[in-house]
């Protein structure tokens, strides 16, 4: 094993922590529970490593915090008969319409690059459907955000300190987040 490989990553990830957007963590802190104070749900985003980190969020959220959470990534059976008969782009949008999403509700979004018109579509247009129900917006995103930074109400944007590990320490960081946002939550941190 290359120390000097092992140094560098756990040197990038020193600089991550301190680049962090505190205020942003506060504020979807805050988002997520004033979400679960007036009842509303919580829907986790994220496609690749994403998600299963979504997946996990769910447990967590639910079990930990008391949100009341779901990820269409847990019911693979549904995930894969709407890309079958609808196509990959739209299986987001459609399973939350069917959810009902609500001004209430909250989409989580995890992603490393936060969607554009080519990468992540399915992402990209369940947060404009979230919008248009007036949902809030959470993400945790790398490289420049995406459509997730611009559509966000709380946006934690992991920064890019390495091109070769943009992914690695994306997903990672998407883990440390949301952890430390149950943790709080767990707490009464956000709380009002």
């Amino acid at each position: 094993m290359n120390r000097e490989y092992i140094d560098n990553f756990l040197e990038e990830t020193r600089a991550i922590v301190e680049s962090l957007d505190r205020d942003a963590i506060q504020k979807m802190i805050e988002i997520i529970a004033r979400t679960k104070d007036k009842g509303g749900r919580l829907f986790i985003l994220g496609v690749g490593g994403s998600a299963s980190n979504a997946s996990h969020a769910v447990n967590d959220f639910r079990k930990i915090a008391g949100v009341e959470s779901y990820t269409p990534i847990d019911n693979v059976s549904e995930l894969t008969a709407r890309t079958n008969d609808e196509g990959f782009e739209t299986v987001f949008v459609k399973w939350l319409e069917t959810s009902r999403l609500r001004d209430a509700d909250a989409v989580m979004v995890f992603s490393v690059g936060g969607g554009t018109e080519d990468t992540s579509k399915n992402l990209v247009m369940a947060m404009e459907h979230a919008k248009k129900v007036g949902a809030s917006i959470v993400s945790v995103v790398s490289r420049d955000g995406g459509a997730a930074r611009k559509m966000s109400d709380a946006c934690v944007l992991v920064p890019v300190v390495s091109h070769e590990r943009i992914t690695p320490h994306a997903e990672s960081w998407q883990a440390i987040v949301w952890h430390l946002v149950v943790n709080a939550m767990s707490n009464g941190i956000g709380a009002k």
